[in-house]
């Protein structure tokens, strides 16, 4: 579907410039065959208009994911090679018909974009935007998350939302366990949970809630969870903010469960080589030994999406309430 200098189907050339049909839209593809992944070990390079054509395909599985969502938008203008910008306030010179969501910070507001539709998600593979980045509450409640992401970040590398570029070295096997490590106190806390490869190095671990808790609540369980698994596995795994202070042990990192933080949003291409994708899976396919962070790029990641990994998760939303008060028992 999406390869070296692919073609977007259904779509017309000008020089400098393709047409692509987006929905009920036309749009303007400029510089398509621009090269925003540079050739790797494999030979394979990647386009912008590859990339349009990756999130045209992904769009009716990656939108209910997105919608009603605050994005921050990681570009890459020039690249992956290239200079990489955070975007979070919309720009003037963006259509009118890109819808918009004001949110408070401190000493003032931001613009967030907000992509509910194919064309907007074309329009920002358009921009140059490999990554978009969803909070975890949605305009109309902002301040109640009605996800909570888990990170599993192994040793020897950065946060995953900040572009660790370590090497997974064989410690996706301990990212692995680590999971059906938390699955299981998850299990015991009656919550359920999915996973997600993060296309750079780890896992995050999604849990749907029924949007009820502030993201305080949500946080401060969150770190109980973090921490009563990583008291259990003390050698293994660890809560320590402080790099310095991890050692060789996985980080289970709770940061993203907050007022205006993000996590990278499923089906997202990210910035390495190869154009791997931040990708669902199902708890069978964790077990899968040949698993690693970048399985899937944006040649294969349609498939995978197809198989419907999280069926069902979006619905089974849960309160935190009984949940507090099983892990308080647990914990003596």
């Amino acid at each position: 579907m999406v390869g070296t200098r692919t073609t977007t189907t259904g779509a017309r050339s000008t020089a400098g410039t393709r047409t692509v049909r987006a929905g009920r839209r036309s749009l303007a593809v400029h510089r398509p065959d621009k090269v925003l992944f540079p050739a790797d070990g494999n030979g394979k390079e990647y386009t912008k208009g590859d990339l349009v054509a990756y999130y045209r395909a992904i769009a009716p599985f990656m939108l209910p994911h997105l919608r009603g969502r605050p994005l921050m938008l990681e570009r890459h203008p020039d690249g992956i090679d290239g200079p990489r910008f955070m975007q979070k306030n919309v720009p003037a010179h963006y259509p009118d018909w890109i819808k918009r969501v004001e949110v408070t910070k401190e000493g003032g507001t931001v613009t967030h974009l907000v992509c509910d539709d194919t064309a907007t998600l074309v329009y920002l593979a358009d921009q140059a935007c490999l990554t978009p980045h969803r909070w975890l509450s949605r305009a109309g409640m902002l301040h109640r998350p009605d996800r909570l992401v888990f990170d599993l970040d192994p040793s020897d590398g950065g946060n995953e939302d900040d572009g660790g570029n370590g090497d997974d070295g064989g410690e996706f096997a301990v990212v692995r366990q680590t999971a059906l490590l938390l699955r299981e106190l998850l299990d015991e806390l009656r919550l359920p949970s999915a996973p997600m490869t993060t296309g750079s190095r780890g896992l995050h671990l999604v849990v749907p809630l029924d949007g009820q808790q502030d993201f305080d609540t949500v946080r401060a369980f969150a770190k109980d969870v973090a921490d009563h698994l990583a008291a259990a596995h003390p050698g293994q795994l660890t809560t320590a903010a402080r790099k310095k202070d991890r050692g060789d042990r996985l980080y289970l990192d709770i940061q993203r469960n907050g007022y205006a933080q993000t996590a990278v949003a499923p089906y997202a291409v990210r910035a390495k080589p190869g154009a791997p994708v931040a990708v669902p899976i199902s708890w069978d396919q964790l077990h899968d030994p040949d698993l690693d962070a970048r399985r899937w790029t944006i040649t294969d990641a349609v498939d995978q999406a197809r198989t419907n990994p999280w069926a069902g998760l979006a619905s089974r939303g849960r309160s935190l309430t009984p949940a507090v008060r099983r892990l308080d028992h647990l914990r003596g």
